[in-house]
């Protein structure tokens, strides 16, 4: 389920742009659910290949039509018949989506010394507007418990105020050693 947090906001997720430097130097990336594509941009800039993935990749086409690096994949991510993630990319990330089907195959679709940064919103943000549905909203502590038996650099939960007042649950994970931790 694609949200709105950011979704109107081209500007990429601070929490992503602050664990991007433990994906590999020139990796692949996967960027789930990547609507408009703020975090394709930020990839690119920062000499990644991109796979972009989104329902309606139209805009994503439109937008990094030209650029070699960047593949985008129109699919249903919750037609379980359809495109699959595949496996050997550097990097994942994920923001403002949630289909818990999708977990393992997100740590599996990881190279070893990967990093996977997601962030999406968690219980509590119903008082905020959408998502509101239990079904899109992470229990507490849910991803350290998916993602727990890779290295957990950082793990944060709770209330922001931008880009909007929302409840978020947010993690940034190496499959492997934790590399160095970034500054900031």
């Amino acid at each position: 389920m694609q949200s709105t947090l950011g979704a109107d906001n081209p500007v990429p997720s601070p929490w992503v742009r602050r664990f991007l430097p433990l994906i590999p130097s020139g990796g692949r990336v996967l960027d789930l659910a990547a609507g408009q594509g703020r975090h394709v941009r930020l990839l690119r800039a920062n000499g990644y290949q991109v796979v972009a993935v989104d329902r309606d990749a139209a805009a994503l086409r439109a937008a990094f039509a030209g650029d070699a690096a960047v593949s985008t994949v129109a699919a249903d991510l919750e037609d379980s018949g359809a495109w699959q993630l595949g496996r050997g990319y550097d990097g994942v990330v994920v923001t403002n989506y949630l289909y818990r089907p999708l977990l393992p195959a997100l740590e599996a679709a990881l190279a070893p010394g990967g990093a996977l940064i997601y962030e999406t919103f968690m219980a509590g943000n119903e008082r905020f507007g959408r998502p509101s549905n239990p079904d899109f909203l992470l229990a507490p502590g849910e991803l350290l418990a998916a993602f727990g038996r890779l290295t957990v650099v950082a793990f944060e939960q709770g209330s922001v105020t931008t880009p909007r007042p929302a409840v978020i649950q947010r993690i940034a994970v190496v499959k492997g050693e934790a590399a160095p931790l970034p500054l900031g």
